[in-house]
This record gives structure tokens, sequence and C-alpha cells, in this order.
């Protein structure tokens, strides 16, 4: 029942309200038919709205890409073991190699083809730190990959924004996420 459902919505008592609600980063049609009513209209109703960062900047996203680079002249070869290196350069071959049966109809449809999205996702891979590269692996899946194409739930919430001319900003800047990830020791990771 929507009534029963955990909105992640917390309201702000003042005049007018303030909300404050908790995403994820997944495709919004995963979970938008679960997200309650109240939060549904709380965005409606809302005049400004706050992002985590704002994933429809040109600059936030090639500054995301570049946070996840090693140091100039560095390459993953050169820090993993390498057993986990050639398992990993293994386990990539094996994810190009499956990613066209992995392609719905509906993406092949709109243009999207395999090798295209495995560059998008994993190019240049050997030049990503190991953290970037253990987020990457994690997400080269046959139910992530069908779903690719689809806004996560933080950017159809911040184009919905956009289309009903609300006022937007962000929490953070990109470094706020970036340091620490890129912050975490070899065996951490």
């Amino acid at each position: 029942q929507q009534n029963e459902l955990n909105s992640f919505l917390w309201t702000i008592k003042r005049d007018p309200p303030s909300y404050f609600f908790g995403t994820i980063h997944v495709p919004y049609k995963r979970v938008w038919d679960f997200i309650p009513e109240n939060s549904k209209k709380a965005f409606q109703q809302s005049h400004i709205v706050y992002f985590e960062l704002d994933l429809t900047d040109p600059y936030t996203i090639s500054a995301l890409t570049s946070c996840q680079l090693l140091p100039q002249g560095e390459n993953l070869q050169d820090i993993l073991p390498s057993d986990i290196y050639r398992r990993l350069k293994r386990h990539l071959e094996y994810v190009k190699l499956m990613m066209p049966s992995w392609m719905t109809p509906d993406q092949q449809g709109k243009g999207l083809y395999a090798d295209y999205l495995f560059n998008a996702i994993a190019g240049n891979w050997e030049r990503k730190r190991p953290v970037w590269v253990m987020l990457m692996v994690n997400s080269l899946t046959e139910v992530d990959i069908k779903s690719r194409g689809v806004p996560v739930l933080d950017l159809f919430l911040a184009q919905e924004a956009e289309r009903l001319r609300k006022q937007t900003g962000t929490v953070e800047k990109v470094e706020e996420q970036c340091h620490p990830l890129n912050g975490l020791n070899f065996s951490q990771v």
C-alpha cells in the first residue's frame, strides 16, 4: 500500500515547509513506483530544489570523470597486483563479449550500441583509480546494462525540476565527494 511505504522524506516544519528527501543512485524506473505520493507531492509543490550534485551540468560530469583518474603517468597495471589485474582484464573482456546479448530491444532501437556503451562505462579503465574501477565493475552487470539510458533518480528529478522551471542548487561540490573516495588506501578498496 502506498500509505505504508517508507518515504525517505523528512519535513522541516516552518512556513512554508521544507523537505529533505533521501535519494539513491539507481535508474528511476526501478524505484519510481515505490516512491510514496507524499514525496512526489512535496517535490511538485516545492519552488526551490537542491541536489547532492548538479548532474545536468557538463562541468560536474567532467570533474567527476577527471577525479577518477590516476596521477599523470600512472596506470592501474602499475598499482594492482598482477593476478588481480589479469583477472580484471579477463572479466572486462567477458563483459564486452556479453554486452550485446544484455542489451534490450528498446536500447538497440534508440541506436545504443554495445561497443559504445561499454566504452562509455569502461573506457580508459586502465587509467582509473582502483576505487572507481571497483564501482565501475559493480555496475557492469546484465541488470544494470539493461537499464542504461534511463536516468538515475537524482538526474530524473533534476531534469523534472528544470522542466517545471524550479530554482535549483547543489549541496556538495564534486571535490567533496571525490577526495574522500580517492583518500581510501589500497587495503580499504
